[in-house]
């Protein structure tokens, strides 16, 4: 059973969605025993990062959830503000801490011409072997929305890139903990592909 997570961030629904069209038992929700029972966490997100922070501190079980991902190693995907808030800090509305399982901060993109937000379809280069990314070598363009983005991740834990001016982290991870910029939801089948694959892993 997979897990939505659901702190009001927009694009919940799509999430669920594009999961049971794939044909998963999925559900959304924050209940403290649906996240003890799921086998996967996904953790969407759309929105800025210090007012996701707070809707996730009043919303979500924290501590049942650190104690699920980090202690027992669930399978978790954040995506967009969802991976976002994996990092130290973020700047965005605000200077707010994040979750802090992926070191890092989340700053403003930095472009003299290109426009923000970074908004529409881009490919990715995978910098790092992982089964995530099975199968996309002939399918890597995805659906990005953000002005924001993960900086000082270490080399180990950036797994994909996507140029927009200047190199932006698109994917980390770091043990069972994922994350990618890109919307999959909305990207069509390669964002099916890297679900999957996400739920493939155990």
């Amino acid at each position: 059973m997979i897990c939505v997570l659901n702190y009001g961030s927009g694009n919940v629904g799509s999430v669920y969605n594009v999961l049971k069209f794939l044909g998963y038992n999925v559900i959304i929700s924050n209940n403290k025993t649906d996240i003890q029972n799921a086998s996967h966490l996904i953790l969407p997100g759309v929105g800025a990062f210090k007012s996701s922070m707070k809707k996730i501190n009043d919303s979500i079980p924290l501590d049942i959830l650190e104690k699920e991902v980090i202690k027992n190693g669930k399978p978790f995907l954040g995506i967009c503000v969802g991976m976002q808030v994996l990092a130290n800090r973020g700047d965005e509305g605000g200077v707010s801490m994040g979750l802090g399982w992926i070191p890092g901060v989340i700053e403003k993109i930095k472009t003299d011409k290109a426009p923000l937000p970074h908004i529409g379809w881009n490919n990715i280069k995978v910098t790092k072997e992982t089964e995530v990314f099975n199968g996309l070598k002939a399918i890597n363009d995805f659906y990005f929305v953000h002005s924001y983005a993960f900086f000082g991740v270490v080399e180990e834990n950036i797994l994909a890139k996507v140029e927009y001016e200047t190199s932006i982290v698109a994917a980390v991870n770091k043990d069972n903990i994922y994350g990618v910029q890109f919307h999959p939801e909305k990207s069509q089948r390669a964002g099916q592909v890297i679900l999957k694959n996400f739920l493939n892993i155990s």
